[in-house]
């Protein structure tokens, strides 16, 4: 859908009054909670090797290395204001800049993206700068009689001490609160030739400060077919074409600091097969013409005209945003879905196919929202950190500012104390290694060099000594979790490993079929109504493989019959001691309709189902109701139900059959 209906979107509000000068110094926030999932232990690791003496990182396919060729994993989130008219971040009304600092690190922040403008950037070239910033300097004593760029060289050094990396962002042109929403990345006396001069000027300065390591050229480059200006990707050099942009000012970066991450987000809408950027753009709500999706979501070119970075390919990753409902009820969120739906109708086609094809890293540059108000964007945001989390993907959470208009924050509106829910559905897709959070610094821990909750590169890897020569653990309960006449889906409980797990080997009849990063992988081209056997092997980066899993047969569907199969997915509802309440949610994944479904479950050893509806239970299989059996293709229908026992790996979809 087109989003042009967004102009009025309110990316922040302005607190109630500026922050009274008898303001007391804030305290840190408070320790995290439980947390709703496990975090991961890390994200897939290389072996390990000396510690660098710098922190600077680069890309090994759809990896992100240090210069050891450690892999790290960087999560984060945003903070904005030195985007806007304040010209400095927003919250020093009333909060501690050292203080806000140290809890995004002890809350496991390991990377912030900071918003900027093009103008600002031109002022501060120019030697123009914010005196008397909007900064309450009692609750900043720090801070008394800086300028706006002083505040920021202080800020930049808070960030060496509590182990924090930064990535700078041009939110828009002009320093303005509603820049972003100008779709193109020159406006007014802003030109395209001072946008990458800018980005010049920026990089000189800061070009041996390995505390920034990434450049996120333009946020959210969007705007319709045929309404300039507006932003296309394609292979021309136009003005207005967004991949020719990032292009040019990724390699006039890169010519001044080779050693930063360049960051190209994608567009709105790219052309259908056949269509061109001349194409009418007729009704967006049926785009017969273009594929359309968030600002910035959109990166369908990058499997045609993929980003040229030259002798610096290796430091290029990719970063779409992606929004709830809340943000804006896209067509996706108007019908049931879940994260298969979400993954198949909107992530792979958008963007996860450059990451699961090897092209280069992902990272999530803008994601979050409110939680409580609405149940499908409860479910979006938990569908897409579980994303994250299943395949490693980079992100930075919008954002910490809770005065963001149509999100809120990390922070609730004291700007000191964390809002508890939205941190505990985040803190999974942080690093973690051994319950504590990991810095992106070889030196000093997440924290501050003390810290108890976080370590850095050196205490992750062993401090660059010895060799890796254990094996990770056997990929967990392999099964068949949906068939057609012609693929048949797998997934598996993740292994474990001393220095982390960087991937696994899928095997058919002992032949190797697939070298997924995830936990999942569906084997395609195969005959209809044939069995076939499956294995899977966990690798670490090291080479070393694990014992090969426990076989599954998955025979396919009949042929002729259009293509039917089925997915179940398992979500936690409800839990309290001694019992739980679950939904399977089952869709259709098939080309063609299907008649009727069957769930097989997983049912541990001290659980058992005594309430379910919706569905018809059997053992630990559950087959459809009369009401529910007929399902369309990509239709959804669902089942619930009681069980007694502790929730925790109490009940799992282990597959589903269609008929």
């Amino acid at each position: 859908m087109a989003l042009t209906n967004m102009t009025g979107r309110l990316r922040w509000r302005w607190p109630v009054a500026f922050a009274t000068a008898a303001a007391a110094l804030v305290t840190a926030a408070g320790t995290a909670g439980a947390v709703a999932l496990a975090a991961p232990d890390a994200p897939p690791a290389q072996a390990v090797a000396a510690v660098p003496a710098k922190d600077w990182l680069h890309t090994v396919g759809n990896r992100i290395v240090d210069e050891a060729g450690n892999q790290v994993w960087l999560t984060g989130a945003n903070w904005f204001g030195y985007n806007a008219s304040e010209r400095v971040f927003h919250g020093l009304w009333s909060a501690n800049i050292t203080t806000l600092t140290k809890s995004m690190a002890d809350h496991g922040i390991n990377l912030v993206r900071v918003p900027i403008s093009t103008q600002l950037l031109l002022e501060w070239r120019a030697g123009t700068v914010v005196t008397a910033p909007n900064v309450n300097t009692f609750a900043n004593p720090e801070l008394l009689n800086k300028n706006n760029l002083q505040i920021f060289d202080f800020w930049l050094q808070l960030c060496e001490q509590f182990g924090i990396k930064v990535m700078l962002d041009v939110h828009s042109a002009l320093a303005d609160n509603s820049g972003h929403i100008h779709p193109v990345w020159w406006n007014g006396s802003v030109t395209v030739e001072q946008f990458y001069q800018a980005w010049e000027w920026v990089t000189t300065r800061y070009r041996d400060n390995d505390t920034i390591i990434a450049m996120d050229v333009k946020n959210e480059p969007h705007g319709t077919p045929n309404s300039p200006p507006r932003a296309k990707w394609d292979n021309t050099t136009d003005q207005d074409n967004f991949k020719n942009a990032c292009e040019t000012a990724g390699r006039r970066i890169l010519a001044i600091n080779p050693n930063v991450l360049i960051l190209c987000e994608g567009i709105e809408v790219y052309p259908r097969e056949g269509k061109s950027w001349s194409s009418p753009n007729t009704n967006p709500d049926q785009s017969p013409n273009y594929y359309y999706n968030w600002w910035g979501g959109n990166l369908r070119g990058v499997a045609t005209n993929p980003i040229n970075l030259g002798a610096n390919q290796d430091q290029l990753v990719y970063s779409p945003h992606d929004y709830g409902p809340l943000v804006f009820d896209q067509p996706w969120f108007q019908k049931p879905f879940d994260k298969a739906t979400l993954t198949t109708d909107v992530w792979r086609p958008n963007w996860l196919y450059i990451h699961e094809g090897g092209t280069a890293p992902l990272l999530i540059g803008e994601w979050g929202g409110r939680l409580g108000q609405d149940a499908r964007q409860d479910r979006w945001m938990t569908a897409l950190r579980d994303l994250i989390v299943e395949n490693g993907l980079h992100q930075t959470f919008w954002v910490l500012n809770p005065n963001s208009g149509d999100t809120g924050g990390l922070l609730l509106d004291d700007w000191v104390t964390w809002d508890q829910t939205k941190y505990n559905l985040l803190k999974p897709a942080l690093w973690q290694f051994q319950n504590k959070f990991v810095s992106l610094d070889h030196q000093i821990r997440l924290g501050g060099i003390d810290s108890t909750t976080g370590i850095n590169l050196a205490d992750r890897y062993g401090g660059g000594s010895g060799s890796d020569t254990t094996p990770p653990s056997v990929p967990g309960t392999l099964r068949v979790t949906a068939t057609t006449s012609n693929s048949v889906s797998l997934a598996w409980n993740a292994s474990t490993d001393n220095v982390g797990v960087a991937g696994y080997n899928v095997y058919r009849a002992g032949v190797q079929v697939g070298t997924p990063a995830g936990t999942t992988f569906t084997d395609t081209g195969l005959s209809a109504a044939t069995a076939y056997s499956y294995t899977v092997r966990a690798r670490d980066a090291a080479g070393n493989l694990s014992a090969a899993s426990t076989a599954v047969t998955g025979t396919t569907q009949p042929g002729g019959g259009g293509g039917g199969g089925c997915t179940a997915t398992y979500r936690t509802t409800g839990s309290w001691q001694g019992g739980f309440q679950a939904e399977v949610t089952v869709a259709n994944s098939g080309t063609a309709a299907i008649a009727g479904w069957t769930v097989s479950l997983s049912i541990a050893s001290g659980r058992s189902i005594n309430n379910l509806w919706n569905g018809t239970l059997t053992g630990s299989n559950v087959t459809n109701a009369p009401h529910n059996g007929n399902l369309a293709p990509a239709a959804t229908t669902s089942f619930g139900f009681v069980a007694n026992g502790d929730v925790t790996g109490g009940v799992s979809v282990v597959g589903c059959t269609a008929r």
